[in-house]
This record gives C-alpha cells, structure tokens and sequence, in this order.
C-alpha cells in the first residue's frame, strides 16, 4: 500500500526517517511531507495514488476526497472529524480513523489556564506592565471556591473536573450522559439552563455536531450571571460567536476566553470576538504541546499498522 502523510504533524524529519524504513521493509511505500499546505489542488496532487492518508485538522472537501480514487483509509491526527466530508467516505467506503485521547491533559491544562488568566488578567496586567503601568486598584479574583459548569464530560471534560475539584472548584456538568466516574469527583449533573445561571465559569467540552451547534446562543448567554466566564477549548461553532461578542460588548457578562473559531486562524479583522472587550483570544493552541504531538504520532501510525494488519 502506499502511505502519504500530507504534513509535518509536528514530528521531526528523523522520525519519518524511521517510519519511512519500517513500512518500505514491510513491502510498502512511505512519503511525507514537511510542510503544510491547505490548499485542495495541492492536497489533492500529494493523496492521489495513495491508499492511506494521513492527515490532522485540514479541511478535506468531497471533491478532494473523489479526487483521489485508490484512498481506503485517513488516520487523522485530530480528535474531531467535523474538517472531514464523512459521507463522502462513508459512500466511498473509506475507513476513518481519529487519535482519541492524544491531547486530553494538554487542552484540560489550557482550560484551566485560560480561567486563571481571565480571573487574574494576566495578559492585561502584562500588557500594562509593559507601558508602565502599576497595579493601580486592581483587584483579581481566584478560581478556589467558585462554582464551574462544565458543558460535555467525555475525556476532556472529565480531566478538567479532576482539576477544579484540586483547585477546590464546586463542579455542576452537563452532558447526554452521565457517568459515574464524574460524580465520583464530585460533580453534579444537571441541566443546561441551571448550569448556565449558576456557574461562575462555563467551560465547553463537547464535539461538534447537528445537537451542539451553537449550544451556546443567546439565550444561555442571557442566564449566565454578569460577573461569570465562558471558556471554549472545544470547536468554534459550538458558540454564537456574533451572540457571545454582544454579550461582552453589552457586559452581561464578565469575560470569555476562546481557543477556537469558526474557521482556523488566522482571524479576519473583521470578527466580532477582536473587538469585544475582555476577551482573551488564542489561536486553536489548546491541543499543541511537545508532549501531546508525541503521543499524537503513535497513535496515528499506530492505526495505520492496525489497519494494514486487519486488511
């Protein structure tokens, strides 16, 4: 079989050195490529005779996909698979494959820093330190004895909980399922409403799909207390961005600190979110560190070696 990895995945050249020796010497043929490029003609030129493709959060169209006749399985370096036209594998009977659970520490500790951050104002405080500012009269708040919803409590959300209740958080969850692992830590399910008006702080945990497209719209916004958080690290389209950036703008609520958009950065100037106040803004950093790109590649050859086993 012919295995195209069309980007770098964050992994050194040295490595595909190695991955590139052990598939020829299994029979198969291994190419890679060191830079990133999202454009679907180029796309398109790098996967056409390949039969497995491996490939992290570019956006991949129907018209890429049909472009490419022999392809019989992506290994995606990326837990969502909202970038990827699923139909159009599914008719075509190409088999997909995600990296579950590469970046669960990694995008927990971005979450709980963002709401460090967003109580504390580091960022502004940095930024005022910089022009020579003081201290003034300003005052911060702790994350210790406030109360956390947390909308979604699969791996991501669960590891987040973990961490508040360290931090000495009152935890209510929201989520199609309950799982008892959750409560144990102390969390309290309920539903979404009453998370909402009660939370100090919201963070989002939840895929996107048909069920959580813009999960957080106006009215949720409407019963979130004015001096509370929201924190996205989950897909840009689970919040009504244009809703959340009247909200900040009218300061119903407090703050928001968001890792992901609409579309991957970078952000048209444009956007409402650029303008809001007491935004923290960051560029879908929340799944990138050494560590989780690791991890990350053992997962995705990994499937690759299953896949080429079980065939």
């Amino acid at each position: 079989m012919k295995i195209t990895c069309v980007e770098p995945l964050g992994i050194s050249e040295s490595q595909f050195i190695e991955l590139k020796n052990e598939f020829n010497a299994k029979g198969h043929e291994f190419q890679y490529f060191m830079n990133r490029d999202e454009s679907p003609s180029t796309l398109a030129q790098r996967m056409s005779d390949s039969d497995i493709v491996v490939i992290s959060n570019i956006r991949l169209t129907a018209d890429t996909i049909n472009a490419c006749p022999n392809l019989k399985m992506f290994s995606v370096a990326f837990t969502g698979l909202d970038h990827i036209d699923l139909e159009c594998c599914r008719q075509r009977g190409i088999e997909v494959r995600n990296a579950a659970g590469y970046s669960t520490t990694a995008v927990s500790e971005l979450a709980i820093g963002l709401m460090i951050d967003a109580l504390r104002k580091i960022t502004v405080c940095d930024a005022a330190t910089r022009n020579g500012l003081t201290r003034g009269i300003f005052l911060g708040r702790e994350l210790h004895g406030k109360t956390v919803g947390i909308v979604g409590t699969g791996a991501i959300g669960t590891a987040v909980i973990r961490l508040l209740r360290a931090f000495g958080c009152h935890v209510l969850a929201f989520s199609r399922t309950r799982r008892p692992e959750v409560e144990a830590l102390g969390a309290s399910y309920t539903d979404l409403d009453t998370l909402m008006r009660q939370s100090d702080i919201v963070s989002l945990h939840v895929p996107l799909n048909q069920e959580t497209h813009h999960i957080i719209g106006q009215h949720e916004l409407s019963l979130m207390k004015e001096s509370a958080i929201l924190v996205n690290t989950a897909r840009g389209n689970v919040v009504d961005i244009d809703a959340l950036a009247a909200a900040l703008n009218e300061h119903r609520i407090a703050a928001a600190a968001i890792d992901v958009f609409e579309s991957e950065p970078p952000l048209p100037s444009s956007h409402p979110l650029l303008a809001a106040p007491n935004c923290i803004l960051t560029p879908h950093i929340a799944y990138a560190t050494r560590e989780a790109f690791d991890i990350r590649a053992d997962i995705v050859f990994d499937n690759v070696r299953n896949y080429i086993a079980n065939k």
